[in-house]
């Protein structure tokens, strides 16, 4: 089937080269007049152009994809790339280190909200040159980042006692909270707590990030999103811009995991109707695809009190 555009185009060449008129060029072709003159318009979508700047501008670090799901939910009806494409927003991807290929087992994913958190140190600096830390603390099944610590130094008692306020705001303990080998996490400050909370702490083995994949990825996005693109005057800026965008990231942000979901949206819906799947209903969040076996403590309970 021949395209009305290769049509026009034929017509086009006749006049051209041969000198006919379009009615003689149609019959040539034999093509309809009437679609050879059709010209479609398309809708004035300035608007919509602008809106998507903005959103592109604002969120820099944002592809097509979930550009699209905030401009759904503003009510806009548009073509996912076309004109993501035509407006040239393509996001620029940043240098990684090279990784490595082959098969790994797939990672668990918790069925409940609190049933497995996830906690991790990014560092960044001020603009004084000044290092600081962030302790991040994910729920691995709602994707909700619970917290955002930032100060000059963490100690293994300060950890504790975040845990106990993010604990005492949620109203339940999680069961399992996974974490890499760090001496701030490994001190004797931490193994008390778990011992006095009942919470199995699971390590991951030594230079193996991977097995704590969902607060790894998390850092990723924080970095990306967020660090690099901001200059931090002090630590109470950085506190305050942290606590800015894990709320957004919380409540605005679309995570793709969850089905274009928000992480608060989705930890609603859990607890709304029953079971995983009424979360996932129009989702595409994966089922787990592994055994818990890595699930509760792998350090053993043997503390004594002394004293």
């Amino acid at each position: 089937m021949v395209r009305p555009a290769a049509r026009r185009e034929a017509v086009a060449y006749l006049r051209r080269v041969f000198e006919m008129s379009e009615r003689r060029a149609c019959r040539v072709i034999g093509g309809d007049r009437t679609s050879i003159r059709y010209r479609g318009e398309r809708p004035d979508d300035g608007v919509l152009r602008e809106r998507l700047k903005a959103l592109a501008q604002e969120r820099r670090r944002f592809g097509y994809r979930r550009l699209h799901v905030l401009l759904r939910r503003e009510g806009h009806a548009v073509n996912k790339k076309r004109l993501y494409r035509e407006e040239r927003l393509t996001v620029r991807r940043r240098g990684g280190r090279e990784r490595a290929i082959g098969t790994r087992r797939p990672m668990v994913i918790p069925l409940m909200a609190d049933q497995r958190w996830s906690l991790d140190f990014v560092s960044d600096q001020l603009t004084d040159g000044r290092r600081f830390r962030i302790l991040a603390v994910v729920d691995d099944c709602t994707r909700e980042c619970l917290a955002l610590i930032a100060d000059t130094s963490i100690s293994g008692r300060r950890v504790a006692r975040e845990l106990d306020d993010i604990i005492r705001h949620r109203g339940r303990r999680p069961e399992t909270i996974v974490s890499d080998n760090g001496t701030e996490l490994t001190s004797t400050a931490i193994l008390s707590w778990a011992d006095e909370t009942g919470v199995g702490w699971h390590y991951i083995a030594p230079g193996k990030p991977q097995q704590n994949g969902f607060i790894e990825s998390f850092n990723g996005r924080l970095r990306d999103e967020l660090l690099n693109e901001t200059l931090f005057r002090s630590l109470p800026h950085a506190r305050a811009v942290l606590e800015a965008w894990r709320r957004d990231y919380n409540e605005e942000r679309p995570h793709s995991k969850l089905g274009w979901m928000t992480p608060r949206g989705y930890a609603s819906a859990l607890r709304g109707e029953i079971g995983r799947d009424a979360a996932l209903r129009g989702g595409s969040a994966p089922r787990p695809l592994a055994t818990q076996e890595t699930e509760g403590s792998n350090q053993p309970r043997t503390l004594v009190s002394t004293g």
